[in-house]
């Protein structure tokens, strides 16, 4: 029993360790844009490509993962991700020029892109229903702990100004990765549509009890009856509104302002008066609330309905933005005391969202989706996240200059309120079921409507 245990820890720490990867990555070209202008000149619009070159990388990534994944396994495509987390990152700590630099960051975004994909859905493909919300909330853990230890290994390197460094450490994540995976079991759900029931049978005993496991696979099978291709299911009208409902989640949770603050905190910072070195460290103080209240949301997320929480996320959001755009308009960025007013308001903007928005959109993605077009599907959900990642990565530096921040913060107060209105009129709710009487009701709730309106 103790062995059975130990795997099961396993299988989620490896199964959720891509997630690291995507964090570091994200979150460690922060602290080396404020050095990588020393040896390689940057402009705005430069620095803006830097970072959103990874992104422009995860839309590819994103795309043909989740298909990928639906052919040949959950597993293969993690360890490929892994070996493409380790050649960008290689990349990355040699670039000699800006074309390198770009390189980098676009085979790492492939990876990045990969992640988003394959991890939320292997975690929910292999939790069980009670314990859905935690274990798949282990993606949105294991992202900020990437970001909190990149914003470490950015302040240990600040003294040095060595950003190579920085971007060179995530191999080492990556071949943890690697070798990880050897031991990871492919998803049960993905084993008895392409191999045996048997396959399935043995991998669902690593995490269930013999009763859910008989449960489970009748209710697998019962789907599987359903002899749609991924294609079909992806094009069929039962679930064309549902596809575009997680579109549109996954692009509000990036274009909300999370990505702004985790991209361009400390550019942010040192432009209102604070050291490189502090405006970093005041990053690593955002970096370590985000772990911890993620922590918190693993302990919750299980007993609170998903749109409850996200509710009650957007209305703190938008309460910080707010407060943060007025108090820099009245107290404004030119003294040490506006600079930490506004790293607290930004603290106060991660609280929400790392209890709310940033693990439920990872959980909710996966359960959204039926069995035989889950990975293609979240594959596209993910592909519009990074379409809305991109978008706040480019332009933000941009429209800061033109606008001021102030004014940017703003306007992610009015998008976090239209997401509020998204989430009551359209998002479903999807806790206390399992993955397969959730796509039963998609089915029947589509054919009540099509039958309604014939």
């Amino acid at each position: 029993m103790k062995d059975k245990i130990v795997n099961k820890k396993m299988i989620f720490f490896f199964g959720a360790l891509g997630g690291l990867l995507y964090g570091y990555d994200m979150g460690v070209i922060s602290g080396a844009l404020l050095f990588i202008k020393d040896d390689i000149p940057l402009t705005s619009f430069t620095e803006g490509l830097v970072v959103s070159s990874m992104l422009i990388g995860a839309i590819f990534g994103s795309g043909f993962s989740g298909p990928l994944s639906d052919k040949f396994g959950r597993r293969k495509l993690v360890f490929s991700i892994a070996v493409v987390f380790v050649i960008g990152s290689l990349i990355l700590a040699f670039s000699p020029n800006m074309g390198m630099l770009l390189a980098g960051r676009l085979i790492i975004g492939l990876a990045v892109g990969g992640s988003t994909a394959i991890v939320p859905v292997y975690l929910s493909e292999m939790a069980p229903t009670e314990s859905r919300g935690s274990l798949s909330s282990l993606n949105q853990l294991m992202i900020t702990i990437g970001i909190l230890s990149s914003y470490l290994v950015n302040y240990a390197f600040a003294a040095i100004e060595g950003w190579r460094w920085m971007v060179g450490l995530a191999v080492v994540p990556s071949l943890i990765l690697m070798i990880g995976v050897i031991f990871m079991p492919e998803s049960p759900r993905w084993l008895l549509k392409h191999k045996s029931e048997e396959a399935a049978r043995r991998v669902l005993g690593l995490t269930r009890k013999p009763d859910q496991v008989d449960k489970e696979i009748h209710e697998m099978i019962e789907i599987n009856k359903i002899s749609d291709s991924t294609w079909n299911v992806l094009s069929s009208s039962w679930l064309r509104p549902t596809l575009i409902i997680g579109c549109v989640f996954a692009l509000f949770q990036q274009i909300i302002g999370i990505n702004a603050i985790i991209y361009y905190a400390p550019t942010i910072f040192s432009e209102a008066g604070l050291g490189d070195a502090t405006s970093i460290l005041g990053t690593v103080g955002i970096g370590a609330v985000n772990v911890i209240v993620t922590i918190f949301a693993l302990m919750i997320i299980d007993k609170i309905d998903r749109k409850k929480l996200l509710i009650i996320g957007n209305i703190g959001m938008v309460a910080s933005l707010l407060l943060l755009a007025i108090l820099i308009w009245t107290i404004g960025l030119s003294s040490s005391f506006g600079a930490w007013i506004i790293v607290a308001c930004l603290a106060l903007f991660i609280i929400f969202f790392a209890f709310t928005w940033g693990p439920v959109l990872w959980v909710m993605l996966p359960e959204l989706f039926p069995m035989r077009a889950r990975g293609a599907a979240t594959g596209i959900a993910a592909l519009a996240l990074s379409i809305g990642s991109l978008l706040v990565a480019q332009l933000f530096p941009m429209v800061s200059s033109a606008l001021g921040i102030g004014q940017v913060f703003l306007i992610f107060a009015v998008i976090g309120i239209a997401a509020l209105i998204f989430v009551v009129k359209f998002l479903p709710e999807t806790r206390g079921r399992s993955l397969e009487e959730i796509e039963a009701e998609l089915r029947e709730r589509t054919s009540a409507k099509d039958a309604k309106g014939v």
